[in-house]
């Protein structure tokens, strides 16, 4: 009878159970990164479609809130992937005494903390693209 246990039960065959908050810690980094990216590039899109609208309608609109939204929370996901990440593995070293890539979960993580670290570039740029303003104005086209 195999009596052994899932991968994600004991970390680094050491014995010891992973706790719910862990998990969650370890799985929201990569979570956060992908989403944060998502949502950042989202402002495109609302903005492509802020202009749309204005041609049809011919007439000036109101900058979209969406936009400003979109651009903070894809950002502030982008650095909550990378704090929680040394948050992560601050808890590991100091209460397990081990590196939090020696982790099966840890090492999910600081994958997702890397790649966050390099999104958040991206991020902030989009952020800058949502509150400069356009150098063209918009052009509303042929209202006739």
């Amino acid at each position: 009878m195999d009596t052994s246990t899932s991968p994600l039960s004991e970390e680094s065959g050491r014995g010891r159970p992973v706790t719910p908050g862990f998990l969650a810690a370890a799985l929201w980094v990569p979570f956060a990164t992908v989403v944060g990216v998502i949502v950042s590039w989202q402002v495109q899109g609302i903005h492509g479609d802020w202009v749309d609208r204005q041609q049809a309608a011919c007439q000036r609109m109101p900058f979209p809130k969406a936009q400003h939204f979109a651009a903070w929370t894809g950002l502030a996901l982008g650095i909550s992937a990378v704090v929680v990440c040394v948050l992560l593995a601050r808890q590991i070293r100091r209460r397990r005494g081990t590196r939090l890539a020696d982790t099966k979960l840890g090492l999910l993580a600081c994958t997702g903390a890397w790649l966050g670290a390099l999104t958040i570039p991206v991020e902030l740029f989009l952020l800058y693209a949502t509150y400069s303003p356009d150098p063209s104005g918009s052009i509303l086209g042929d209202c006739g």
